[in-house]
């Protein structure tokens, strides 16, 4: 079994994988703050919540977009499993052949998403990632990382608008009652789901015209089961795919 890390703005995923199958998945807030002492004692309790034996571990593999984290969460790994992070990084075998500009400017979670979404769902295949940033990216028919486009995540979004603005409140997102809203909340909800569901379907349809074919399009992140309901185009939703990711690139660089 292995214990598999992505670090994002927002939230740390957890999961342990055992021979591919993924066992449970803990999502916490990623604090900027807390030491590695205290990141161990969460993840004690956390594999004590689920009877996983902490010295049970053959490895662990972290993928990170928030550097002054990564270190204090490795440390807080070899603490409380004894075992050492295998870091997503530059050098790493993925089997993606990368084509963009700078090719070692690609951060962790595209990697980790595109390599996760070339395996379970297969090329040519749209990723959209909907965390703190909306990030849409490409893997060509022939597996090689194309690049793609970010946007502000639904909740930056909305937080900006709402502290710019002396009469929009900030909303908690749920699922809006019509794309005509009659009250402020309404059309604040309307605007957040259904103006981002119509961005992504745009974008879809923009990239594969580029590509000059069709693509799979998969997406994960903690809004997407809010925002693909309401897309036109069809797209599979996989709340998991970083941690299959972290799996496939743990099993491509082990000793």
């Amino acid at each position: 079994m292995i214990l598999g890390i992505d670090i994002g703005n927002t939230n740390i995923v957890l999961g342990c994988i055992d021979n591919g199958e993924i066992r449970s998945i803990v999502r916490l807030h990623t604090d900027l703050h807390a030491t590695s002492a205290e990141y161990a004692i969460r993840l004690r309790q956390i594999l004590d919540l689920y009877d996983i034996d902490p010295q049970g571990f053959e490895g662990a593999i972290l993928s990170s977009v928030v550097p002054p984290v990564s270190a204090v969460m490795l440390a807080a790994v070899k603490k409380v499993t004894g075992v050492t992070c295998m870091v997503v990084g530059p050098g790493m075998k993925t089997g993606l052949n990368v084509r963009i500009d700078d090719p070692g400017t690609l951060a962790a979670d595209l990697v980790v998403g595109s390599v996760a979404a070339m395996t379970c769902y297969g090329p040519p295949v749209i990723v959209v990632d909907m965390g703190t940033a909306i990030t849409i990216v490409v893997v060509d028919k022939n597996g090689a990382y194309r690049g793609g486009a970010f946007m502000p995540g639904v909740k930056l979004s909305y937080e900006a608008l709402s502290s710019g603005t002396s009469l929009l409140p900030d909303i908690s997102l749920a699922v809006p009652k019509k794309v005509i809203g009659t009250n402020t909340v309404d059309a604040l909800l309307s605007g957040a789901v259904f103006s981002t569901a119509a961005a992504i379907d745009g974008m879809v349809e923009r990239m594969e015209a580029e590509l000059g074919y069709p693509c799979n399009v998969v997406a994960t992140g903690g809004l997407a089961r809010f925002i693909t309901p309401f897309c036109k185009r069809e797209i599979l939703c996989d709340n998991d795919l970083l941690v299959k990711g972290l799996w496939v690139l743990y099993q491509k660089n082990k000793k």
